[in-house]
């Protein structure tokens, strides 16, 4: 299609822009709490029905939100419960990885209506861009004047410092070290208008596990994320805490010791990346391990050593973060099949009975929901999250 057509995407679904605060709170509870009648919604957040009633008719005219099946059996006028409209705002999520880039296209549910993936060796700053250029365009395409319209922004998600990766060396890292000097907005202005959003990768997958998954049984919780690195985030008072500089949650550089007592840090000792150097050292190809659908079974016996120490480090951690956070639970998801999830979940909860945990409250140890698109969701998330919903660690409030 005609670049100029995806230039020309500006974000701000109707002319409406960044919602104001009212707007904002109402559509954090239908997000956190699901369908509700404009009634309950008042007491909730003690405004006037009227008020809510005012916003409820904006935003339905916008075509944010949109009225559920009416609530009959009790005494008086049926209620009408309002929801938020999946297709109500679209947004484009852009993962990098060290073997991957995902990029997707979400709407106000989470939920991926297109989604592209490409497989590298190295995430080299012209492939990424190439590929986000192409697939952004071939998304646009796909969708309808009035849907082009709910296009809300581009989320990018990248582990931070992508140039100091440390296991490459030669011509290879020379390539790697352009990264340093590159600016993300100002590769994605080349081909679009859209408003760019960057976050942490580890941050990334916590915003998708919060909004979408199972953060919404917990109010205060540590992320964690296993893929070629580790990573994580932090959840506090109903919402995702980025931190200063946008990188809390930084669960990798978490200090750990090896088997000779040397010091290293969790990425050293709990990631994919060494179940890779595994099945190297066996003669075994390491791109079975991200071919889809995912399934290790075939792999146990380097699967299962390796699980076990990443579980055993995973618990250390728990309780490190929890001595700094009264965490009431320890959410872990990764790039790997549901069922090594599980088990690796199992196996942390049991670890964790024979450390010291003297003057720390136990944490619960729950696993994640989302998977491996965890960092490709939860970067589309980041421009509706910015937009439209609320911001408890920036003095908001959340329901």
């Amino acid at each position: 299609m005609d670049g100029s057509e995806i230039k020309g995407l500006s974000g701000g679904v109707n002319q409406s822009g960044v919602r104001n605060y009212n707007e904002r709170l109402v559509l954090s509870v239908l997000q956190r709490r699901g369908a509700m009648a404009g009634s309950d919604i008042a007491r909730l957040v003690n405004l006037s029905p009227q008020t809510i009633s005012i916003i409820l008719r904006r935003l339905e005219a916008d075509g944010i939100v949109m009225r559920g099946d009416p609530s009959r059996g009790k005494v008086g006028k049926p209620s009408i419960p309002m929801r938020l409209n999946p297709d109500g705002v679209l947004s484009v999520g852009f993962k990098v990885g060290r073997r991957s880039a995902d990029l997707v296209l979400t709407g106000f549910d989470g939920v991926v209506r297109h989604q592209i993936q490409e497989h590298y060796d190295y995430p080299f700053p012209e492939a990424v861009f190439s590929l986000l250029e192409r697939g952004l365009a071939t998304f646009v395409e796909q969708l309808s004047s009035e849907e082009r319209g709910r296009l809300c922004g581009i989320g990018i998600a990248a582990p931070f410092e992508l140039w100091k990766w440390h296991d490459l060396v030669g011509h290879t890292a020379e390539r790697f070290r352009s990264w340093k000097d590159i600016d993300f907005t100002k590769e994605v202005a080349r081909f679009s208008d859209l408003p760019v959003f960057m976050l942490n990768d580890g941050t990334a997958a916590c915003h998708a596990e919060h909004l979408y998954g199972r953060g919404k049984e917990f109010r205060d919780y540590a992320f964690v994320f296993v893929s070629s690195f580790i990573g994580g985030g932090v959840v506090l008072n109903n919402t995702v805490f980025e931190g200063n500089q946008g990188n809390a949650g930084a669960l990798g550089s978490m200090r750990t010791t090896g088997p000779q007592g040397e010091s290293l840090q969790l990425i050293d000792v709990a990631s994919i990346h060494l179940l890779e150097g595994r099945l190297v050292e066996a003669g075994v190809d390491p791109k079975l391990l991200w071919q889809k659908p995912q399934d290790w079974s075939m792999l146990s016996r380097y699967v299962d050593p390796w699980m076990a120490q990443t579980a055993q480090e995973l618990a250390k951690a728990a309780l490190s973060v929890c001595s700094v956070i009264d965490f009431e639970a320890i959410v872990i998801d990764g790039a790997f099949p549901a069922e090594v999830r599980t088990d690796l979940v199992n196996r942390v909860r049991r670890y964790l009975v024979n450390q010291d945990t003297r003057g720390l409250i136990e944490p619960r140890i729950e696993a994640g929901s989302i998977g491996e698109t965890a960092r490709g969701i939860g970067a589309a998330s980041a421009p509706i999250f910015s937009q439209f919903l609320l911001n408890a660690n920036a003095g908001l409030t959340a329901y």
